[in-house]
């Protein structure tokens, strides 16, 4: 009797054990492993506290603040074809001059550096002519026009982090992307399959 109850509690414990293990396995977006469902992931952020914003192109949106920031939106991506969780976008609020939208991707980037390390990757330039703008409306000019290349990419064990600058002519904001890696993997060998 006490032999089976003690190869009970092992096999318990060890079934316990490889549980943690494999949600542990998935990057983390505010402490919630990439992987799962949709539907299962957004409820467990909407338990967080993020408000639902609708669906765009398969896209779940949401709201809510992130690293300080007010009023980002996130969105939540799955897998085509497979309702599986695989990256999270947040998009910071508009910004309207360059020294706030730099000012900003600096601050993010010491943050994730304190987090993850160095950035495996990190471009920070201006695509055009003539050498790097000098003054603040030229530069913010510059994202407007998409030729702004500031991004830093943090390489992890369970996937990348991206922080990058974007702009279009009516925004300029930045986005931060977590992509897990396992469920990445996934994407790439179902897209390998179809080669």
């Amino acid at each position: 009797m006490k032999k089976t109850l003690v190869i009970l509690i092992f096999a318990l414990t060890t079934t316990i054990a490889l549980a943690q293990t494999n949600s542990s396995d998935h990057l983390s977006f505010k402490g919630v492993p990439i992987d799962g469902t949709l539907n299962e992931y957004v409820a467990k952020l909407k338990q967080d506290g993020f408000t639902m914003l609708g669906t765009e192109n398969g896209v779940v949106m949401l709201n809510s603040d992130f690293a300080s920031y007010k009023g980002c939106i996130i969105g939540v991506s799955t897998i085509k074809g497979k309702d599986l969780v695989s990256k999270i976008t947040v998009i910071f609020p508009a910004l309207e001059s360059w020294s706030s939208l730099a000012s900003n991707y600096f601050n993010l980037k010491g943050m994730l550096t304190e987090k993850y390390g160095e950035p495996s990757e990190s471009v920070e330039k201006f695509d055009v002519y003539g050498g790097e703008p000098k003054d603040d409306g030229t530069k913010f000019m510059y994202v407007q026009l998409d030729k702004c290349k500031y991004y830093s990419i943090f390489k992890t064990e369970k996937g990348n982090i991206e922080l990058q600058i974007k702009g279009n002519h009516s925004s300029s904001f930045m986005i931060l992307s977590y992509f897990d890696k396992i469920n990445s993997d996934i994407v790439k060998q179902k897209a390998m399959d179809d080669l």
